[in-house]
């Protein structure tokens, strides 16, 4: 893979290595919606790892999108339980082989199956574990992460703007798919951030067709250095 860092000498060079050895870069994936998701948003997750030196990994959520299982219609065409959670643990294979490691935010589509459990009286002890089904073991599953100040959750409570705002805190999120921005927000004393990573879903697939007459989805993800900056790198939707 391309090394996309500065090529910098001497005492310049040893500064801003000792410099990103020390900052947490984090690579942050938005919504995928396995297996619906574009085939070509992990090559572009790849490259901004490489550009910016990523060494921290978090999935946003909705990591699979469980069409079958939703509360609202299904396609009656679509595929069948079993046969889109085996099509979904594929596609994921290529994600946990490129990304080992990483927190994995539940979203609201991950958590249709235990919601459905639930609306059957049936208790948590016999649903298995998320990384179990989807053949992730070292992926961490977790509703809320903070790093270096900053959360990172899925985003159900609405904007990041808003989040932020409310909590006081740098908040960044997905969930919303048509949605990629960074806001700062300063004070006398404080800097906080909402960032909105947008997604990586494939938007002519069945699954998505309640949206077919709504805003396109805005195809992208975030870099975090530091918990102090944020960016957004979209992706070139002419190599969808």
């Amino acid at each position: 893979m391309r090394d996309f860092r500065p090529r910098l000498k001497g005492n310049i060079k040893i500064a801003y290595d000792n410099l990103v050895s020390k900052e947490s870069r984090i690579l942050v994936i938005g919504d995928l919606h396995e297996p619906f998701c574009l085939d070509s948003y992990l090559d572009h997750c790849l490259y901004i790892y490489a550009k910016h030196n990523c060494n921290k990994v978090i999935f946003i959520g909705d990591l699979i999108d469980n069409h079958f299982s939703s509360y609202h219609e299904t396609d009656p065409d679509g595929m069948s339980g079993a046969d889109e959670l085996e099509f979904a643990i594929q596609r994921i294979a290529r994600w946990y082989k490129a990304f080992p490691k990483a927190d994995v935010i539940i979203g609201n589509h991950d958590r249709l199956i235990r919601r459905k459990a639930f609306s059957g009286n049936i208790p948590k002890a016999w649903i298995k574990d998320y990384k179990e089904v989807l053949k992730t073991p070292k992926w961490k599953f977790k509703d809320r992460v903070v790093y270096d100040k900053v959360q990172y959750i899925h985003g159900e409570a609405g904007t990041a703007r808003t989040k932020c705002k409310a909590d006081l805190m740098s908040t960044v999120q997905g969930h919303l798919h048509t949605q990629c921005y960074t806001d700062y927000f300063v004070g006398a004393n404080f800097k906080i951030f909402g960032s909105q990573v947008g997604c990586g879903i494939d938007f002519d697939q069945y699954s998505f067709a309640y949206a077919k007459r709504g805003k396109k989805p805005a195809i992208g993800c975030a870099v975090v250095f530091g918990g102090k900056t944020c960016i957004n790198e979209l992706m070139d939707l002419g190599k969808k």
